[in-house]
């Protein structure tokens, strides 16, 4: 008898209990389902009041250009028509001159030591002679012409303008006169007699790659080693690693001077590191030529790779 009244009161528990949860369940649910419910009017409002706000915005642009047309209105015509002319000149004399700043210069400068060939190369290049470039010149070499070793080909190239500036340190002045329209500059070295003119050459070329003119323009170099069909002549590469040297000393030399005596506007190389040709604000090649024997094919390539053809 006790033990059934114990299992019907564990029956009546449970009921309860179940009810209980059922009827928290059903209160939980009716409590989220209103907020779902209203996640699509959320969306609708936020759609309506993007576009009230682009109505108004189209109203007040609607209303600006009313008030600029009123205002031309009032402009007399001669004036309205005065105005146009000058924003299109304006406008086309921007033009022009972009057009002109970005047309490519087609001077290459030759320039380096006196004796280093300059003037033989210049022949060279104009006439694939030599003529009578051996003797040094006191003055600058400078003409348009195509190039002799393209004048037999059919097709028209671009004519080059090649200035032969003289290496004599009174002339070298000269050199800023140049350089600023220059596509190009070949440093001619004397391969034959490098050591004994290493140190110069090294300071005239320092000189040469701290100018503002060639490091705002990023005006390529090539260091071209002349007379190298000597059994004698230096290698370009030895010639390259040597004038590395010897501007890597002028670094040092020069910074010790006090700013004021200074001329040149930019330093060269990394601090703290030994200098190469890789660190200048410019492009710097080097190459073999001949200008005794005409052998002047890496110097022509250098060219039209910057006056193209």
């Amino acid at each position: 008898m006790e033990a059934a009244k114990r299992k019907w009161k564990e029956r009546k528990w449970r009921k309860e209990k179940k009810k209980e949860n059922d009827h928290f369940s059903l209160s939980i649910g009716t409590k989220l389902r209103p907020s779902f419910r209203h996640l699509p009017l959320i969306g609708t409002a936020v759609r309506r009041r993007a576009m009230e706000e682009l109505y108004q915005w189209k109203e007040q642009l609607l209303h600006l250009w009313s008030l600029a047309e009123e205002q031309l209105r009032q402009v007399p015509p001669v004036q309205l028509y005065a105005a146009a002319a000058v924003l299109v000149f304006t406008t086309l004399l921007l033009l022009s001159l972009r057009l002109l700043k970005r047309a490519k210069s087609n001077t290459i400068v030759l320039t380096g030591l006196s004796g280093a060939g300059k003037t033989v190369l210049f022949y060279q290049l104009r006439d694939g002679s030599i003529h009578g470039g051996t003797v040094t010149s006191m003055e600058p070499n400078e003409e348009t012409f195509v190039l002799h070793s393209e004048t037999t080909e059919k097709r028209k190239t671009k004519p080059v303008h090649v200035v032969d500036v003289p290496g004599h340190s009174r002339l070298r002045p000269k050199l800023d006169e140049y350089l600023p329209q220059a596509a190009g500059i070949v440093f001619v070295v004397d391969a034959l007699d490098f050591l004994p003119n290493c140190r110069s050459a090294s300071e005239y070329l320092y000189d040469i790659l701290t100018k503002g003119s060639v490091v705002k323009k990023k005006i390529p170099l090539l260091i071209l080693c002349n007379k190298t069909d000597k059994v004698t002549a230096h290698t370009k590469e030895f010639i390259s690693r040597q004038m590395e040297k010897e501007i890597d000393k002028l670094r040092a030399s020069r910074s010790a001077i006090s700013a004021a005596d200074i001329k040149n506007e930019f330093t060269l190389g990394v601090p703290g590191e030994p200098f190469s040709f890789t660190q200048c604000y410019n492009k710097v090649t080097t190459a073999d030529a001949s200008g005794l024997t005409g052998e002047i094919s890496q110097l022509e390539q250098f060219i039209r790779e910057y006056v193209k053809p």
